[in-house]
């Protein structure tokens, strides 16, 4: 089965190379970081709006276009999947990592 995260990010690099018009990769890419991460802000808003609301078929669908604006942004600072793998596979070694959170003492 191919790589699907994989192609995502091979034909956002090609819009980033090789301008197509009327592509919103490449309008992305023309409007540069700060449009990007206004993208990536939004979408992940609407991801957790459509999974409160409790339908997987949205919050599938924002999901997607999460996913597809953090490639962009990768694309656009020259992070490549193999890099978030292996950071992820780094982490996935770590056992016991649970953090620990400051407490309150409600008495004072």
């Amino acid at each position: 089965m191919p790589d699907v995260l994989q192609e995502l990010y091979a034909t956002v690099l090609s819009r980033k190379s090789q301008k197509r018009e009327g592509s919103y990769t490449c309008y992305l890419f023309e409007q540069g970081l700060d449009k990007i991460l206004k993208k990536c802000g939004e979408e992940c808003s609407e991801v957790i709006i459509a999974a409160k609301n409790g339908k997987n078929g949205d919050t599938v669908a924002e999901l997607c276009d999460l996913l597809y604006h953090l490639t962009v942004l990768m694309a656009n600072e020259g992070i490549a999947p193999e890099d978030v793998e292996a950071e992820l596979a780094r982490r996935s070694q770590k056992t016991g990592n649970l953090k620990k959170f400051h407490q309150v003492d409600r008495n004072t």
